[in-house]
């Protein structure tokens, strides 16, 4: 097998993590009769410094002409002056929206090499945890309308979460897929408390449920989700959420690993 893989090495240790994640392929090509031709990109702060925006039209077009895009990570102190059209983090909002990326999947499992690294309490070590983070990647709060006004008490910011039936059913049917394969228990974290697009969002996903029967859903509120993972990850299997509760969650649930370095993440869309 051959792939063409678009290499986006970003800022700060994002080369370094890049170059050794290819060095890394190019062992695992050796070992089982696959090639590939790496293709870097711009994106992210040096994108900035060299052609003024954070993705250029030249990234996109090579990463939707590659098989597969390796990502580094983007950003440092560098660019934090700059105004959020110009953030370097920019460039993963838009390559994840020019992709239709809507999936982002991130496994948490407690290795025992980094048992000692592990920041929870003992007995919660022992038990161990193995667990799939999946956030929806292309709506919600990072996509909506955004912006700066006047308001009674001064300059007012806002950003705005919205969900359409659309993005939480496809998300939701991520969610209960991959339960399928696993343990067959899905957990929908959510707000529905207070937001009226976390109820949206549990409405969508209770009807998706009904055409899997064999999965057992519950839902979480997510402030009660982030004191669970850290109480007890082993009771989590499979979960799904918002693109913003999902940034928040994803790095939570890497951490009590030990490092947030040593897990993988992927960013997926439907073909």
């Amino acid at each position: 097998m051959h792939m063409n893989i678009a290499l986006l090495r970003g800022d700060g240790i994002g080369p370094e993590i890049v170059d050794s994640a290819v060095e890394v392929l190019k062992k695992v090509g050796e070992q089982y009769g696959h090639t590939f031709t790496f293709t870097p990109y711009l994106a992210g702060g040096c994108a900035i410094d060299e052609t003024g925006v954070p993705l250029p039209e030249e990234t996109v077009a090579g990463c939707k002409a590659s098989d597969s895009v390796l990502l580094g990570a983007v950003g440092g102190p560098k660019w934090d002056t700059l105004p959020g059209h110009l953030r370097p983090e920019r460039a993963l909002l838009g390559m994840r929206s020019a992709l239709g990326l809507y999936t982002n999947l991130r496994p948490a499992k407690l290795y025992p090499a980094l048992k000692e690294a592990c920041p929870l309490r003992a007995e919660t070590v022992e038990k161990g945890f193995d667990l799939v983070m999946i956030r929806e990647l292309t709506g919600g709060i990072y996509f909506g309308e955004r912006g700066r006004r006047q308001g009674e008490n001064g300059e007012e910011a806002f950003d705005t979460e919205c969900y359409s039936e659309m993005e939480i059913e496809r998300i939701a049917r991520v969610g209960f897929e991959t339960a399928m394969k696993r343990g067959k228990k899905l957990i929908s974290i959510d707000k529905a408390n207070v937001l009226e697009s976390s109820r949206l969002w549990r409405e969508v996903v209770h009807r998706v449920a009904a055409e899997y029967p064999e999965v057992t859903l519950s839902d979480m509120l997510v402030d009660n989700a982030a004191m669970q993972l850290v109480r007890d990850p082993a009771q989590f299997d499979v979960v799904v959420t918002s693109n913003m509760f999902g940034d928040i969650l994803s790095d939570e649930s890497s951490q009590i690993t030990g490092s947030i370095g040593m897990l993988p993440s992927a960013s997926l869309g439907s073909s």
